[in-house]
């Protein structure tokens, strides 16, 4: 694959011919877990699904209707007609009834901490004050736990700022009508009367008036958007300092953090980040947010922090100072879940059942360790498969879960989704306990888990029984919070086996060499990888339309509809927007009497947050959207619609994440260069089967990503807690 030099432009336009055998990967860049801007954080929050408004849960939103029963049926019979969506719900909601009851049973006493001294003290001290129930925790800017393991609040008090609902609520029409009412006497969009009320409840015009920041909870809502709204609400009581605004601007900052993955960030980040919104005291504003339970405050590694102490060199002791971290009660509560459930699969010890079975590299880990980390590319899927199929022999139940229908498709029926699995609609169902009635998980596709996805898993374990998490680590880690593939890895407290199989052909041989962050030539005699130079976005858009309806499918033998772009975000020039768009109106074109779409267009679902359905337009009608999404119905509530789907011949590389098509477009765009990353590209060129195109507009930022750009770094504490629970294992 050929790269164009330096400051030479990319090519000539390309003439309406078929893929020419001139080999070359460009690479786009991901805007979006890492956009700030509201309308691109939503969509990439949601468009990686579509819809971050509704404000879901990764893993705990639904998109569907439940049909409405009859009053003289049974429970049981009415559980039975619950649609995916709905079982989804439940469950997750039961799992989380059951993982607060549990960590409100575990005694967590305060340690004395009386090795720590200057701002570690203070923070401890704050932490305290806060358990109790005592004002003077408003003394302290910000408040570390005394132990890597457990949240420094023991019951926080409701944050000013909600957390975002787990599904979308239910809401009366009365309560949008005044919701409605209170947005139009602020000036704010009356759009969003029916998100803002699915977000505040039932009160919602009423908390509205009393805190109008609470606006901040809406995905999409920015600060000085919310500040007029209060400005037109409050009047002259209204200004920079108020405490209600300052607990707002908290939350969302660590609500912004974790769109694009972060479970916690950095107290002095966040005091920062009050100081650019122009709060006047931004310590203050921390100390006020700690102290009513709006954040959580972490210092892991705290025995770390006392041993310094102790040492005769101070110096190295402040370079070796933990940082303190600030979080979210919710994700706080997912990490330290996912570290115990993940502590005790990996201390369960040996299992005898596994001897009887074929002494693989796989079999032996799993034989010996509750929890077993495999890697390795697409190819690699067939070890942990073979091993799910050899326990079968041995009497053991075993599941392999996917990312995604896709996933599923090409693995067979055998496969469930996560989120099947999670809901009971896919999988063995649950024993009497509520845990998974299996006796090996594997999980494919596991750099896609967020936390709060992993800890549900983890969470619906049995005691007895195996978790083989498996995936690439090369890919672009999950659109939700967390790195919980990674950090497993990074902890090292578990067995882990990497695949030798790699993965076959052009494709798999240009992949692996990114992976290592070389930019190789590749022979590619079948027209396997094709470089197409553009000069321009417009051009760029020109010639995707055209190899997706004319080239591929006459040069490669792909048709059209297994064929998937992947672009670098949603907007700009050549983004997804634009890309959908120009392939509708040459594919499909229509009216879009459907809220936009019309029978036989390609869409993108979210009906969770990080979690994408690739699908098509089947019909609309009273109840809502009807898609067919790779073979599964689904059916979009029409007042979702909006949100939660798009056109979907092109997608960002963290929507197509988890699923692969026989033939992929990749639009490098010359405004991409700011974006692009090694994992980005790694994830774009691995999509493609058996044939990969790449319109190529990015000139040297391409090769310089995949030498020189890693992947952005997440903040997050399930590595050390997992390191404090399990000793490393080398």
């Amino acid at each position: 694959m050929t790269v164009p030099s330096r400051g030479t432009p990319p090519g000539s336009p390309a003439e309406d011919r078929a893929p020419t055998d001139e080999a070359a990967a460009p690479a786009p860049g991901t805007d979006e877990v890492a956009a700030p801007a509201s309308a691109d954080v939503t969509d990439d929050g949601s468009a990686e699904g579509a819809g971050a408004d509704a404000g879901g849960e990764a893993g705990g939103e639904a998109g569907g209707a439940v049909e409405a029963g009859g009053t003289d049926r049974t429970e049981a019979e009415k559980a039975a007609e619950l649609s995916e969506a709905e079982a989804e719900l439940i469950a997750q909601r039961e799992l989380r009834a059951k993982i607060e009851q549990r960590k409100a049973e575990k005694d967590a006493p305060i340690e004395s901490g009386t090795k720590l001294s200057g701002t570690a003290a203070d923070l401890l001290a704050a932490v305290r004050a806060v358990e109790s129930g005592e004002k003077s925790g408003t003394a302290f800017f910000d408040s570390p736990a005394p132990a890597p393991r457990r949240p420094a609040a023991a019951e926080p008090v409701r944050p000013r700022v909600p957390q975002p609902a787990q599904a979308p609520r239910a809401t009366a029409p009365e309560t949008v009508t005044t919701v409605r009412a209170v947005l139009a006497e602020g000036g704010a969009p009356e759009s969003l009367a029916a998100q803002v009320a699915s977000a505040l409840g039932e009160r919602a015009a009423d908390a509205l008036r009393e805190d109008p920041w609470r606006l901040l909870s809406v995905p999409g809502v920015r600060p000085e958007q919310a500040d007029g709204f209060a400005r037109a609400l409050l009047g002259a009581e209204c200004g920079p300092g108020d405490e209600r605004r300052a607990a707002a601007l908290v939350g969302w900052q660590l609500e912004r953090a974790a769109l694009q993955g972060h479970t916690a960030l950095e107290s002095s980040s966040v005091r920062a980040a009050l100081a650019e919104r122009s709060v006047p005291d931004p310590d203050e504003a921390l100390q006020q947010a700690i102290a009513e339970g709006a954040v959580l405050v972490f210092q892991d590694g705290v025995e770390d922090v006392e041993q310094a102490a102790d040492g005769e060199d101070t110096e190295d002791s402040e370079q070796q100072a933990v940082p303190v971290l600030l979080g979210l009660d919710r994700y706080a509560l997912a990490e330290e879940s996912l570290a115990d459930g993940l502590a005790r699969l990996a201390k369960s010890g040996a299992d005898a059942r596994w001897e009887a079975a074929e002494p693989t590299e796989l079999v032996r880990a799993v034989a010996a360790s509750g929890l077993v980390a495999h890697t390795g590319g697409e190819a690699a899927r067939a070890e942990p498969v073979a091993l799910a199929d050899a326990s079968g022999a041995l009497g053991l139940r075993a599941v392999v879960a996917v990312h995604s229908e896709n996933g599923s498709r090409r693995l067979g029926p055998a496969a469930v989704t996560v989120a099947g699995l999670l809901s009971g609609a896919e999988g063995p169902g649950r024993d009497a306990d509520g845990a998974f009635a299996l006796d090996l998980l594997v999980v494919l596709d596991a750099p896609q888990l967020d936390v709060e996805t992993a800890a549900m898993l983890v969470e619906s374990m049995p005691d007895s029984s195996r978790l083989v998490l498996s995936g690439d680590p090369g890919v672009l880690s999950s659109a939700g919070a967390g790195r919980v593939f990674a950090d497993v890895l990074a902890a090292r407290v578990c067995p882990q086996i990497a695949s030798r199989t790699p993965d076959p052909g052009p494709i798999g041989e240009l992949v692996s060499g990114i992976g290592i962050g070389e930019l190789n030539q590749v022979e590619a005699p079948g027209k396997e990888v094709v470089i197409v130079p553009v000069r321009d976005a417009g051009e760029a858009v020109h010639r995707t339309v055209q190899l997706v309806a004319d080239s591929v499918p006459r040069a490669i033998g792909v048709p059209t509809e297994e064929t998937q772009v992947i672009t670098v975000g949603h907007g700009g020039s050549a983004g997804t927007r634009a890309l959908n768009a120009a392939l509708k109106q040459r594919l499909n074109p229509g009216p879009g009497r459907f809220g936009g779409f019309d029978p036989g267009d390609r869409v993108a679902y979210a009906p969770a947050l990080g979690r994408t359905l690739s699908g098509t337009v089947v019909s609309a009608d009273g109840e809502g959207l009807h898609l067919d999404c790779e073979g599964t119905p689904a059916v979009v509530p029409k007042e979702r619609v909006e949100s939660a789907v798009r056109h979907g011949w092109a997608l960002t590389a963290h929507q197509a994440a988890g699923m692969r098509w026989p033939a992929a477009v990749v639009v490098l765009p010359g405004d991409a260069a700011q974006a692009l990353s090694r994992p980005w590209v790694y994830t774009a060129f691995s999509r493609g089967e058996r044939h990969l195109s790449v319109v190529h507009g990015a000139d040297q930022a391409l090769p310089r990503a995949v030498a020189e750009v890693p992947a952005q770094d997440r903040t997050t504490r399930l590595r050390p807690l997992l390191e404090g629970l399990l000793a490393p294992t080398t």
